[in-house]
């Protein structure tokens, strides 16, 4: 009988912005993403398996794009749920469209710490992959070959 497993899934690490590689640590310094002064300060590794958080300089450049990504899905998203809970009409000069843009970039400003995490979350998992032995097996440290330790910080 195989032993079953109490790890979360992929789906919820990235959610709760947890380590990808033991699912358990997790990577920023503070749990609140409205914490601000430490909206991005992570966790040089992860309290639990010692993965570290930045694999090379400038690592997380590439979470722009992710980000880029979340808000246009989220920006789609209000844009269905307006319309077919609100409705939008192009006759008699109606203002739906404005009071969706308006709301849709108020919402947008309140949740970027939370787009900008979960971009950093996701990011991260694709590069640090899930290893359900990681308590037995040492870092790979082929991954790590980039960092120059005097560098890091600097961008």
């Amino acid at each position: 009988m195989a032993k079953e497993s109490n790890h979360p899934g992929y789906l919820s690490t990235v959610l709760s912005n947890r380590c990808p590689r033991c699912r358990e640590g997790k990577i920023f310094e503070s749990s609140n993403p409205y914490a601000f002064g430490k909206i991005l300060k992570m966790n040089d590794r992860c309290p639990v398996c010692k993965q570290p958080t930045e694999i090379e300089v400038g690592f997380y450049y590439g979470t722009a794009y992710v980000s880029y990504a979340l808000t246009v899905a989220f920006s789609v998203a209000t844009f269905i749920a307006w319309w077919v809970l609100i409705g939008f009409s192009l006759e008699d000069g109606d203002y739906r469209v404005l009071y969706w843009g308006i709301t849709n970039a108020v919402l947008l400003i309140a949740l970027q710490p939370v787009f900008m995490r979960l971009s950093r979350s996701m990011w991260l998992s694709w590069f640090v992959k899930y290893d359900p032995n990681w308590s037995e097996k040492e870092i790979d440290k082929t991954s790590l070959e980039r960092i120059v330790p005097e560098h890091m910080g600097d961008w």
